[in-house]
């Protein structure tokens, strides 16, 4: 019985034998092609990393030659010819270009950054930075309604950037003979809690030069700040 309980045991084992090599010859390639997949994927991962660093490091390059140029049209020349590979670094080189267009071309510098506020690609901090800046530029040629408008849609948001907004709504108050309205925006801008030390500072300057006195908040506020300045 043990010599054929041996000799049933060896057939099953090479039955098992011959149908596992079957198996691995009718699908050993799907873990190869596994494998491959695999080691192609994590040198493709790490070839799009050298990219994006070698992109990076170009752009870097690139900005840094426009802006150390000598001549402000050079520079804005040179930040134009740089073509950025996505929309929040291209929108960083605008930026840049109408910084240095704000002297020579106001107009132009505000048009360019109404295009990046503009740009649905691009990203939302950007956008309010381009928008703000822009409606600041002295001889923008932007009416007092465009200004207004644009600074509306930022009061409406949150953190400093509406603060901000608020701030240069003010300014057209004043600038539309709407003084009492002014200092109220004002003084609720300094009261805010949101509102920086050198925010509050200019909303206190700007009140008293307009006659109007600080509230006790604002007055905490402003005292505060000196505090914290001295």
């Amino acid at each position: 019985m043990s010599n054929t309980d041996s000799f049933i045991d060896e057939v099953s084992e090479e039955v098992r034998r011959d149908r596992l090599f079957g198996l691995m010859r009718r699908y050993g390639w799907i873990a190869v092609l596994a494998i491959l997949l695999l080691v192609g994927g994590a040198a493709y991962n790490e070839w799009q990393k050298a990219q994006a660093r070698a992109s990076a490091e170009a752009l870097g390059d690139s900005m840094l030659a426009a802006i150390n140029t000598e001549e402000r049209a050079a520079r804005v020349a040179a930040l134009d010819a740089i073509t950025a590979p996505g929309a929040g670094s291209q929108a960083l080189v605008d930026l840049m270009a109408a910084s240095e267009d704000v002297a020579d071309a106001p107009a132009d510098a505000a048009r360019r950054l109404l295009a990046i506020a503009d740009e649905a690609g691009v990203e939302q901090v950007y956008r309010q930075i381009a928008t703000l800046k822009a409606v600041m530029i002295p001889d923008s040629g932007l009416d007092v309604e465009t200004r207004r408008s644009r600074l509306d849609g930022l009061a409406l948001g949150s953190g400093l950037v509406r603060l901000l907004a608020e701030e240069q709504l003010a300014y057209l108050d004043i600038e539309a003979g709407a003084t009492d309205t002014a200092i109220e925006r004002l003084e609720q801008l300094s009261a805010d809690a949101g509102a920086t030390p050198g925010l509050r500072r200019r909303a206190a300057q700007v009140i008293v030069a307009l006659g109007g006195e600080l509230g006790a908040r604002a007055k905490d506020g402003a005292a505060t700040t000196e505090l914290a300045t001295e």
